[in-house]
């Protein structure tokens, strides 16, 4: 294991650079044409190979086998889909297909509804990416019949169904803090970041996760190009329910997710390198586990895409997840903490050669 190149008190301004720059983009679920364009040029600019299929942007370093990263793109937003009427993009029922109900978004659901009023959106053209006008929500709730949540905003009444909506979002850096639609456009950023200082190995970006389905992109591009693996690194944001419960922690593991366990010696391996780089680390599915012991309604220790990919394929494709504590999940508020950004780059300036 090389020494990491990342200190506690690095400086992360080129960081923030580019986290702010691509926070800016939208990408709605199912609409991430625009933000993958912006992915190509931030990579190619400083000599990443990069190459698109459906559903998913790879990027390959001098040494793509050294390492595998991966991270999904997409971002919750909302999808007109009839006369002034708006559906959570994710769950609206062209998506429902990939979702079994345990995923950690679809469990939130009903505790997130009324987190939107008064949150400004902006509408864009699909593909394009083009800004088409601007409003505010004005009331959201929970549509038993259809299972998602809906939307009532003034000012967008013109837009046809079809037309993605994303919230109208800006990073905020405070305290030592960051906060914005952090899911999980800040695991784009960071390997942006490490391709700047030093990173050779492969990055896959995939689309439409929180729909379930960027597995499937991740899994058709790896069967193409012959990869088997137990050492995928996928990359996330991890909820909790308050500040302290989040920085109990600065990054969160996991074993398992729903579908099935991840590589367990990739996973000692990286609980090992943690331990080595004096970072404080838990497991989110022992912490799920415990928090059950106490709750009259159990919740589920979520649904992931290495998950699926694993049990897709027989464990021929798996790894681990290293995830970023957050509060605030799924809002343009979500806040997490830069000292938990240092210890993430710090774990994963150790796979750079």
């Amino acid at each position: 294991m090389s020494t990491p190149a990342v200190t506690e008190t690095e400086d992360l301004s080129d960081f923030l650079e580019i986290l702010q720059h691509l926070v800016r983009e939208p990408s709605v679920v199912g609409n991430e044409d625009s933000f993958f364009r912006m992915l190509r040029r931030e990579l190619e600019e400083v000599g990443v190979e990069v190459e698109r299929h459906l559903g998913i942007l790879i990027a390959s370093g001098s040494e793509p086998g050294s390492a595998i990263l991966s991270a999904h793109i997409d971002r919750h937003g909302l999808l007109c889909t009839g006369p002034n009427e708006f559906q959570y993009a994710a769950f609206i029922a062209a998506n429902r297909g990939e979702l079994t109900g345990d995923s950690i978004s679809e469990q939130m659901l009903d505790t997130i509804a009324d987190r939107f009023t008064g949150q400004r959106v902006q509408a864009h053209l699909p593909y394009i990416g083009t800004y088409i006008g601007q409003g505010v929500i004005s009331s959201s709730y929970l549509c038993p019949k259809r299972n998602n949540l809906i939307f009532e905003i003034a000012d967008l009444e013109h837009l046809q169904p079809g037309t993605p909506v994303s919230f109208l979002d800006r990073l905020k850096v405070e305290d030592d803090y960051i906060s914005a639609q952090l899911d999980n456009v800040l695991s784009a950023a960071i390997i942006i970041y490490l391709y700047r200082n030093g990173f050779k190995g492969t990055a896959l970006f995939t689309a439409q996760e929180e729909a379930g389905r960027s597995w499937r992109y991740a899994l058709s591009w790896l069967q193409r190009e012959e990869i088997t693996t137990n050492r995928l690194i996928v990359l996330d944001t991890s909820p909790y329910p308050d500040q302290a419960t989040a920085e109990a922690q600065e990054i969160v593991l996991r074993r398992k997710d729903a579908t099935s366990t991840f590589d367990p010696a990739f996973t000692k391996e990286i609980e090992q390198r943690c331990i080595d780089l004096g970072i404080r680390y838990s497991f989110k599915d022992e912490w799920i586990e415990a928090q059950n012991k106490t709750r009259e309604k159990q919740h589920s220790v979520g649904r992931t895409e290495l998950g699926r990919l694993a049990a897709a394929t027989d464990q021929q494709i798996n790894g681990t997840t290293i995830q970023i504590p957050t509060i605030g999940y799924h809002t343009a508020e979500e806040t997490a903490s830069l000292d938990s950004v240092r210890a993430v780059l710090k774990l994963l300036r150790t796979f750079i050669s």
